[in-house]
């Protein structure tokens, strides 16, 4: 069975970045870019009309932010599709504020054509997490000194803090249940059970609660 075309909205202020976006994703015979937007007001209300698959996002909007955005996207939409920040500085404190808002990872604006494809279709196909080694470190540097422990942690039960590390490393749950030999729907109850008891909406902000809390450690 044929999967319908990924929905697209792409969000930058600048009409040749989106120009640029859209040339390379509407090249693709899997792809559809749904709707654009230049500022973070219009991509809100934008992927509310369109209801995509996918959002690319800039961090950096007049009116409202992209952080600010993907906060809004997410706490209103009961099925809200998947962000991915594209920025130019991987480094960018904006990057992390918008993971901990829930976006699913980001992309370089100097992304390899190819990469930006690849990404797109991961993202829209599966759970994982776009996590560069640049988004570990930032988390590191997030991280309190010797913090407590949260009280989440001791909630936990080992496997879920192991399905948790997984998650950190971007593994998918299909991939973590090879790595565990459990079943896909296993990992799936683990995975609910760990969003449920670190009070987070979905995997990305629990993750970087993890890297935060000292519970899971950046790897380069």
């Amino acid at each position: 069975m044929t999967r319908p075309p990924i929905r697209i909205v792409l969000a930058d202020d600048e009409r040749m970045v989106r120009g640029a976006l859209r040339a390379i994703l509407s090249a693709e015979p899997d792809m559809e870019v749904a709707g654009e937007a230049a500022t973070g007001a219009e991509a809100v209300s934008v992927v509310r009309e369109t209801r995509p698959d996918v959002v690319l996002m800039d961090v950096r909007m007049p009116e409202v932010d992209g952080i600010r955005a993907t906060e809004q996207i997410l706490a209103t939409l009961d099925a809200p599709p998947r962000i991915v920040v594209v920025t130019t500085f991987e480094n960018d404190s904006y990057v992390y504020d918008a993971l901990r808002a829930g976006a699913a990872g980001f992309l370089l604006k100097r992304a390899h054509a190819d990469t930006l494809v690849q990404s797109v279709r991961l993202v829209a196909h599966s759970d994982t997490l776009l996590f560069p080694a640049a988004v570990r470190t930032l988390a590191a540097e997030h991280a309190r000194a010797n913090p407590a422990p949260p009280a989440w942690v001791a909630r936990l039960t080992e496997r879920e803090g192991e399905v948790l590390r997984l998650m950190a490393t971007g593994l998918t749950n299909a991939e973590i249940a090879e790595r565990v030999r459990v079943g896909p729907a296993t990992v799936k109850t683990h995975v609910a059970s760990v969003l449920a008891k670190t009070g987070t909406r979905d995997r990305t902000q629990a993750v970087i609660q993890a890297y935060e809390a000292g519970f899971t450690k950046p790897v380069s």
